[in-house]
């Protein structure tokens, strides 16, 4: 019997961890913060000045957020606000988890007859397509799933600690590209540069020009 407790002592302890980890109601809170430049949605900027972080992988949200904090990734205007005093782990980790349960739909909603103005206006801001931008599908695809494939997916989605790279802003993806191959910013747990450094340039537009299709197969 005393064992018996014990496991389910343990057991609910576990669980309430667990709710506590992710309190998605105080991370829409915290989010509100974020919304300034991020969006209500997590939608981001609308030409990439600011990523979407809505659906993006929890883990890779966290890292990020905690490597601000830590300055061993570089962004001075994210630098006030995720000093230890403004955004406890906690907290990185109720809005980590808000964010990345938020989903932006990639086709435009089926309204009813029934359904007033605000309520397809409401679905309509929900919708986030990227544009497609100019490039070689097939050799973009090719390089994608031999090289970004492993960490990021078939689909872009990412994995653990790898982001989301579909339905992200184009702008923002190239933008972190250049800073990955000059060296500003880690591409890896491991060290500066990676795969990228050994790609040409317009590789690196065929990859972007691929995955803005992979949004229409979500």
């Amino acid at each position: 019997m005393t064992r018996f407790l014990l496991t389910m002592l343990a057991l609910s302890l576990t669980l309430t961890v667990a709710a506590q980890a992710q309190n998605l109601e105080k991370g829409k809170e915290i989010n509100a913060t974020c919304a300034g430049c991020h969006g209500d949605l997590g939608q981001g900027g609308s030409r990439g000045e600011y990523p979407r972080l809505a659906g993006q992988q929890v883990k890779y949200l966290e890292s990020q957020l905690k490597a601000f904090r830590a300055r061993t990734r570089v962004n001075i205007p994210m630098y006030p606000y995720t000093q230890e005093r403004e955004l406890p782990d906690e907290d990185i980790t109720d809005v980590s988890a808000y964010l990345a349960s938020i989903e932006l739909p990639t086709k435009w909603p089926v309204f009813k007859d029934s359904d007033d103005a605000l309520t397809r206006l409401t679905l309509t801001e929900r919708v986030m397509i990227i544009p497609r931008v100019a490039g070689n599908l097939a050799k973009g695809e090719a390089i994608y799933q031999k090289q970004c494939v492993t960490c990021h997916g078939k689909t872009g989605l990412g994995r653990g600690m790898f982001p989301m790279l579909v339905g992200q802003y184009t702008s923002y993806l190239k933008r972190q590209m250049e800073m990955y191959v000059k060296g500003d910013r880690p591409h890896d747990e491991e060290a500066i540069g990676g795969v990228l450094n050994k790609l040409r340039e317009e590789d690196l537009q065929d990859i972007l020009a691929y995955i803005t299709t992979l949004q229409e197969q979500q």
